[in-house]
């Protein structure tokens, strides 16, 4: 009997966790509470409002912020399109008051998610003035990289926290002192961090931040934007019609999908630490498990990184990706590159060529990963090593 494929993809999404659907499932069906937030005269509304309100002070509490700053949106990509448009558009349109107001600039990097590369690409095709910071030989984006780039109209630097192919970690508590003190406002795509490592938004000088539901066990389709105090009143909304979440994301709020957001940030909340330390220690063993094939190097930083996320490169090109991926779901880019069947730009701009890009797979632990997924997932992976020709094995003796 063939043995089921294992799962080491938990960065493009994670499963639901079985306490998320229940909490779903509660707010569904003619017995659950079901009834339109919005519809306040009411006590299923009302209902409604109350397990919206619960969901938004667990979201706030999980990264440091207070429940009004946190705003519903359909996913990340939504929430960065938000803040970076948004923050654009309230630019210019204060500028329109002056003649010959300049469109700005705003700062991101190569290795953004397309979430903001895409974003940032319309904007600049918009006017807009876009520098693209390159990533050092660690996959991060420095602090003095930022300073350097810095520019008098510079309104805006949107950077990630964690990379969602790399597993690096960018030191956004200095990057966001320094963007302040210029008086930029800062936008952190925080996706991949959440849930993963401690955040605290009372403490960073962080004015936006983009989170997801689905990659912290939580549903598809629902997500938020922190906005801080000095980001209030400067982003503009993109989606009109009722004036829903303070006036910046209009449409009736999903209940069920914001009580399952709500739901699994509380519960990310209680196992972060313990969770932590374990995906630490599954992380050494398949570093463990692989570290005896020849050429095989991790791509990132090896301090400054989260556990969850590997990137191994196979430098001898004798890695038969097709095969292996009859065997392990995993990626060889992001989720966004893949759909188009894309080599990495992460890992081009880390300098690697398209060929070394192909033979790079990303594997990511999660929740549910135990020992036994590691070790099958190393056997996996020897097995689908390509042998060298007998030929080329004589000629090297």
């Amino acid at each position: 009997m063939k043995e089921p494929v294992l799962y080491f993809d938990y960065a493009a999404t994670t499963p639901v966790d079985e306490r998320v659907i229940r909490v779903m499932v509660d707010c569904l069906g003619v017995s659950g509470n079901f009834g339109n937030p919005a519809s306040s005269a009411h006590s299923f509304g009302q209902k409604a409002r109350v397990a919206v309100e619960i969901a938004r002070e667990q979201v706030a509490r999980l990264v440091g912020a207070q429940a009004s700053q946190i705003i519903w949106t359909s996913g990340a990509t939504e929430s960065s399109n938000l803040a970076l448009k948004g923050v654009a558009q309230e630019r210019a349109k204060r500028q329109a008051a002056f003649a010959g107001g300049r469109s700005g600039h705003i700062i991101t990097s190569q290795i953004e998610h397309k979430a903001t590369l895409d974003t940032a690409r319309q904007l600049e095709e918009e006017g807009v003035e876009v520098t693209w910071l390159a990533p050092d030989s660690d996959g991060l984006i420095s602090a003095d990289a930022v300073s350097a780039a810095l520019r008098d109209d510079t309104f805006l630097v949107s950077l990630m926290l964690v990379n969602n192919e790399l597993g690096t970690v960018n030191d956004i508590a200095e990057i966001g002192r320094r963007v302040r003190a210029h008086g930029a406002l800062l936008h952190v795509d925080a996706a991949q961090g959440a849930g993963k490592l401690p955040i605290d938004l009372s403490q960073l000088a962080v004015d936006l931040m983009s989170l997801s539901a689905h990659k912290i066990y939580g549903p598809k389709g629902i997500g938020a934007l922190y906005v801080g105090p000095r980001a209030q009143q400067r982003v503009l909304a993109q989606i009109h019609g009722g004036g829903h979440e303070c006036g910046l994301r209009s449409g009736t709020l999903a209940t069920h999908q914001i009580a399952g957001m709500g739901a699994a940030f509380a519960l990310a909340a209680e196992v972060l630490e313990e969770e932590v330390v374990e995906i630490q220690r599954l992380n050494s063993l398949l570093c463990e498990r692989l570290a005896d094939i020849p050429g095989v190097c991790i791509n990132g930083s090896p301090t400054q990184r989260i556990a969850h996320t590997l990137s191994f490169t196979f430098t001898h090109n004798d890695l038969d990706v097709a095969a292996l991926g009859d065997k392990l779901a995993f990626s060889s880019t992001s989720a966004c590159n893949s759909a188009k069947n894309l080599p990495s730009h992460v890992l081009l701009a880390l300098g690697l060529s398209p060929q070394a890009a192909g033979q790079t797979i990303r594997l990511s632990l999660g929740r549910f990963t135990r020992d036994q997924d590691i070790e099958r997932a190393a056997e996996s992976i020897h097995a689908c090593l390509i042998q060298p020709a007998f030929w080329a094995v004589a000629q090297s003796r």
